[in-house]
């Protein structure tokens, strides 16, 4: 396939679009832009893209249920060479309640030209009394429009209930091209460079409707029968086998397919294929299931079926695996996997019966991105969504049964990761005052996210037994009625069922009110556990989990949750089928007490494995029993996650205040033993944040001593163990310490990086491309001369307009990177120059890009103390000047003055702030110089707090020869002579 088609994101599942925030942490030393941090991953969209549901439902108008449909008889006739279809639609459909209108949805780009009513059923009224079925006249005809895209048939008279008519509709419409949505045109390219034409189709969420009149929602269910007129050299699929072909009476070429009748379905679900391609079929079996043989096939281009031969065997491991869960068949007698060159962009279909895949999903060899898909087949399609409102908790069980799925066939698959990558970018968002204010777009994929880790703790605390039995009954209960469909709190139903008669949950308490509680919250718990060792007695308390102090104007959270407590000793490190205490919402007192469950000289641990999606605090003395545990010669009986999220809890209730910093970095103290990547993924995190927040402080070049102290050993292990096939996980963790010891000055890093650096320097045509790798730019421009930084500005400015061969996203890195890795004022004050004071290349095309390229300075520039150090010196000399800038738009120069003085928490910061304020008080929001303040005074109190703490534990633990470095000569004069 072409280079361009495939993936170069494939995933070992990413865990959506929440992976991406741990990304925005440890990969770059930049602040990111937060639209791409939380949008979809750059792999595909797959069966329920949230933001495709979010703009549905935005446009959604929906129809009236007086008259429904039946069946439908669809004829489709695509014309590859004029990009055009046609078709035919006979649609019976039925009055549940009185009308005189028929309406279908319609695009009003779909052209209906001729139409057929005629009446097949009286009225259940007219069929007592033996009167005759008369004739059924439309008085007119209503097309539809962008307002409102209805077909709408006026009838002379009013048919009461009972009635059937059958609607008999020609139209015309055009293929879809350079889209996958509704029925498209798409080529895939053989290896000789020859294009193929193929015919699709793709109708979730509302699509349907711009290939034929139709009652386009979840709820109105019918049974298709579908023909499709191709060329003789293609084949054609759909949702059912086919059940004859015969000859086209106009054309030779041209042959009828005519497939079986599907079972009631919705309209999204109905699915076509029209090409060249062939099959591979598996050497294994499905198991038979519900007197079934599930019969699997993959379909591909001719040339590309060589790479897929392993597919089909491990589809049909997947199917049995997914079978014997469910207990159930996917209730049809065949499965097509179509392997596609889809693009980045394209929107694969998946439907019951006929799934549509990126090659590189299946190629990969992994397990999870089959699996997920797979499951749809049950839940989604066997069983769908009422309406699309109810399919996001669809999405959050198959996303858990999926990753369940690849942990049970392929545990290496996971890594050890999850659910750990997204619990980090969970407790980020939920614990900010104000979660999701500047990306509120992705609040549903993050509560899909947290309703995923709902459904993993209540498989621990339930047991797998009981919660594989309220599955198997959701999927089973909900498809025994005619339309098949669930509703989203129908699954929280069934586990509630399974619980029945058992005594796993405290009398009064049910699944539903549990994950209510924790679903419809931006927010998580913190669970406290203080241990008094004198009475031997235990005392657990909730709050609301904030890394964030509140403002002022912040509205008082005091929700409480159902929350499992798992709890073990560490004379009895037994991490399976451990029962769980709930620390209820209706626990009075507030705190429940219980006795000890081990002496004052072992630890405990609450939530191990992370089953509930809460920290823990817990008393100084057990956090200093885990710290001494963790250093010692059986840290391993602690699981991996265990381990992490013990760093991870630590590090965070000291960031928000609520553990002292030292007990945290004393957490740190056995990572000097510790190889595991999972344990070391929330280390870089907590670096980048910790780091970000004492920069500009005194104690700051010993924290940059820290992080080459606990990282120069781990990258150098790393290195010489490096090969050309080594696992991901360790590629990975090497870069991540890599570039960690980078920004923190590590001087062999530093120096690889300007030799690299160098080529570029030397290239005789530099504008031409950029041979240098990302990650070299940071340590560069930080530690590098004002010459190598003036280089890469030239580049900025020069970079070529319209050239094919180099992307914008090249020169935004670029850009992001001059601006926020300096650390030297001059460097940071040239840049402002160029771009706001100066009339310099690319900065004065449109106004668009120079504006873009200002924020995009303006916001990098705040991540970092010599960034915004040196923005605030700058506008204060140019106040007017840039003020003048930014005349025409007083949201955009309020929102840079808010970046300018909200960054500093040191009293000399402060007081710059306020001067400023005096000087110039007309230009400042009045309502956001009240946020601010208080903001401000937050960041101070955590610095007056924090920073002699860190200062003191700093020189207490850091080597002797860091600290003599430190304090005889600045980093910034030992990197510059060292490397001339």
């Amino acid at each position: 396939m072409r280079a361009r088609t495939c993936c170069s994101w494939i995933t070992k599942r990413t865990m959506g679009y929440l992976a991406a925030i741990t990304g925005l942490f440890l990969v770059l030393t930049l602040p990111q832009d937060t639209a791409a941090v939380f949008g979809e991953p750059s792999g595909l969209k797959r069966s329920i893209s949230l933001d495709d549901l979010y703009h549905y439902n935005m446009r959604l108008l929906r129809l009236r249920s007086e008259v429904v449909p039946t069946s439908y008889h669809l004829e489709l006739q695509p014309f590859f060479d004029q990009d055009k279809f046609a078709g035919q639609v006979k649609v019976n459909v039925t009055w549940k309640d009185p009308s005189d209108t028929i309406i279908f949805n319609a695009r009003p780009d779909l052209i209906i030209e001729l139409y057929k009513v005629r009446i097949t059923e009286s009225s259940f009224q007219e069929r007592e009394k033996g009167l005759p079925m008369l004739d059924v006249n439309v008085a007119r005809i209503t097309q539809p429009d962008e307002r409102k895209p209805w077909y709408t048939i006026h009838l002379e008279q009013m048919l009461m209930a009972g009635s059937s008519c059958e609607v008999d509709l020609f139209f015309f419409g055009n293929l879809s091209i350079g889209t996958t949505t509704g029925l498209f045109k798409n080529v895939y390219t053989d290896e000789n460079g020859n294009e193929y034409p193929y015919v699709g189709t793709n109708f979730r969420l509302d699509h349907a409707q711009s290939v034929f009149p139709c009652m386009d929602e979840p709820p109105y269910k019918a049974t298709f029968k579908l023909s499709v007129l191709r060329p003789k050299s293609m084949k054609a699929l759909s949702n059912m086998p086919l059940e004859k072909t015969t000859k086209s009476e106009e054309n030779e070429n041209m042959e009828w397919d005519h497939f079986e009748t599907t079972p009631k379905i919705s309209t999204y679900q109905l699915a076509l294929l029209v090409s060249n391609f062939e099959s591979i079929s598996p050497t294994l079996e499905v198991d038979e299931m519900d007197g079934r043989r599930l019969q699997i096939k993959v379909w591909a281009p001719k040339p590309y079926l060589d790479t897929l031969k392993d597919v089909p065997d491990r589809v049909v491991k997947i199917m049995n695996y997914l079978q014997e869960y469910f207990n159930s068949s996917i209730a049809l007698p065949k499965l097509d996997l179509v392997a596609t060159h889809w693009t980045s962009s394209d929107k694969p279909a998946d439907n019951w019966g006929l799934m549509f895949f990126a090659s590189c999903d299946l190629t990969s060899g992994t397990i999870w991105n089959v699996a997920y898909e797979l499951i749809y087949q049950w839940i989604g399609q066997y069983i769908t969504p009422f309406r699309w409102i109810d399919a996001p908790v669809s999405k959050a069980l198959n996303s858990f049964l999926a990753s369940m799925t690849t942990v049970d066939i392929n545990p290496d698959e996971m890594e050890g990761k999850w659910p750990m990558t997204m619990l980090y970018s969970l407790y980020y968002e939920f614990g900010k005052y104000e979660p999701f204010s500047r990306v509120g777009g992705m609040r549903d994929e993050a509560t899909s996210s947290k309703t995923e880790l709902v459904f993993r703790m209540f498989n621990y605390t339930l047991g797998k037994d009981l919660f594989q039995t309220g599955v198997r009954n959701f999927v089973r209960q909900e498809s025994e009625g005619n339309l098949r469909t669930f509703f989203a709190d129908d699954i929280y139903s069934r586990l509630n069922d399974a619980v029945n008669g058992t005594d796993i949950l405290p009398e009064g308490l049910t699944i539903n009110r549990i994950a209510g509680l924790w679903t419809n919250r931006d927010r998580v718990p913190l669970v406290t556990v203080i241990r008094d060792y004198e009475t031997k007695t235990i005392t657990l308390s909730q709050k609301v989990y904030l890394r964030e102090a509140p403002r002022e104007s912040t509205p008082k959270a005091s929700y409480q949750w159902d929350i499992p407590i798992v709890m073990i000793s560490q004379e009895k490190l037994d991490f399976q089928n451990q029962r769980p205490l709930w620390l209820t919402k209706k626990n009075k007192p507030e705190d429940l007490k219980i006795p000890d469950i081990t002496d004052d000289n072992h630890f405990i641990i609450v939530n191990p494995e992370e089953i509930g999606m809460f920290p823990v605090n817990y008393d100084s003395c057990n956090w200093k029993m885990l710290s001494q545990y963790l250093q010692g010669p059986d840290r391993e009986k602690i699981p991996v996650l265990t381990r992490a999220k013990l760093l991870h809890d630590s590090w965070n209730l000291a960031y928000s205040g609520e553990l002292c910093f030292s007990i945290a970095l004393n957490m740190t103290l056995f990572l000097n033993e510790e190889r595991s990547h999972v344990v070391w993924e929330p280390v870089f995190m907590m670096i980048d944040h910790v780091g970000r927040r004492i920069e500009g402080s005194d104690v700051y070049p010993k924290f940059e001593a820290y992080i080459r102290t606990l990282l120069k050993t781990l990258y150098e292990e790393l290195k010489e163990t490096e090969e050309p096939n080594e696992p991901s996980w360790k590629t990975h963790m090497r870069g991540m310490a890599k570039n960690f010891l980078c920004r923190a000055g590590y001087e062999p890093c530093v120096a690889e990086a300007r030799k690299q650096y160098r080529k570029w320097i030397m290239d005789e045509d530099p504008d031409k491309g950029n041979p240098v790798a990302n990650e070299f730019l940071c340590p560069v421009f930080k530690w590098g001369t004002e010459e190598e930084w003036e280089f890469g500005l030239q580049r900025v400015i020069n970079f070529p307009r319209a050239s094919p061969e180099r992307k914008q996203n090249e020169r935004t890195y670029l850009l992001k990177s001059l601006a926020g890795c300096p650390k030297d004022a001059y460097k940071i004050e040239r840049l402002l120059n160029a771009t706001i004071l100066e009339q310099h290349g690319n900065f004065t095309g449109s106004e668009f890009q120079l504006f873009s390229d200002i924020q995009l300075i303006f916001m990098t520039l705040s991540g970092g103390a010599a960034g915004y150090t040196t923005l605030f010196n700058f506008l204060t000399d140019n106040w007017e000047t840039v003020k003048q800038k930014f005349s025409h738009d007083n949201q955009l120069w309020h929102r840079i003055t808010e970046l300018v003085v909200s960054s500093f928490s040191t009293q000399k910061g402060l007081d710059m702030v306020q001067k400023l304020y005096e000087n110039y008080p007309e230009d400042f929001n009045p309502a956001n110089r009240v946020v601010q303040k208080a903001f401000r005074m937050g960041q101070k109190e955590w610095a007056e707090k924090n920073l002699p703490v860190f200062d003191a534990w700093l020189s207490e633990n850091l080597p002797k020869e860091e600290l003599d470095a430190i304090q005889f000569s600045s980093p910034t004069t030992t990197m510059t002579s060292s490397m001339e």
